[in-house]
């Protein structure tokens, strides 16, 4: 989906860039949708060389544990995920919708030691500043988490952001 936003000369700037992606809930999908995700907000962060930072290595844990989890627990036959991320100049919202409404996420209060699973949802609430579940009509559940940004944006690949300047939002 592209958007794109004219600011008037003298109105406050408020840059906020988008990216949507559908994925299948299937074992790859959620790897396909987390690469694309990545390649999105690392040309918002001025390049690949950006990618290395704290914050892009956490968006990308808390990106891969949400489309798992919505693989493995969101699967409705003949029905696609969705991935959303909402870059502001203060945070990192990422969005993932399923259409199991009915199972909401839960932390498992306590994981067994040598078990294989059970700790997503753990790490989640340890590397997000806030996350939560909410439904989303008519019977799925959108599963968010959110990050305080520490790195200025670029609303656009090598484009400047000023009064009077066209910003795109992806």
């Amino acid at each position: 989906m592209n958007q794109e936003t004219v600011t008037a000369p003298g109105e406050p700037i408020v840059d906020t860039a988008r990216f949507r992606t559908l994925f299948p809930t299937t074992a790859h999908g959620p790897h396909t949708a987390r690469h694309a995700a990545e390649r999105w907000l690392a040309e918002r962060k001025g390049g690949p060389e950006a990618a290395g930072d704290d914050s892009a290595a956490t968006a990308s844990l808390l990106i891969a544990e949400l489309t798992a989890n919505a693989a493995l627990h969101g699967r409705v036959r003949g029905r696609a995920a969705r991935l959303a991320l909402t870059l502001t100049p203060t945070t990192l919202r990422i969005e993932v919708t399923d259409a199991r409404g009915e199972r909401r996420p839960v932390p498992a209060p306590a994981v067994d030691a040598d078990g294989e699973s059970g700790r997503g949802l753990l790490l989640v609430a340890s590397l997000a500043d806030a996350w939560g579940c909410e439904p989303c009509p008519p019977g799925g559940k959108t599963v968010w988490a959110e990050c305080a940004r520490r790195a200025p944006l670029r609303t656009s690949p090598g484009s400047p952001s000023g009064p009077g300047t066209t910003s795109a939002s992806r």
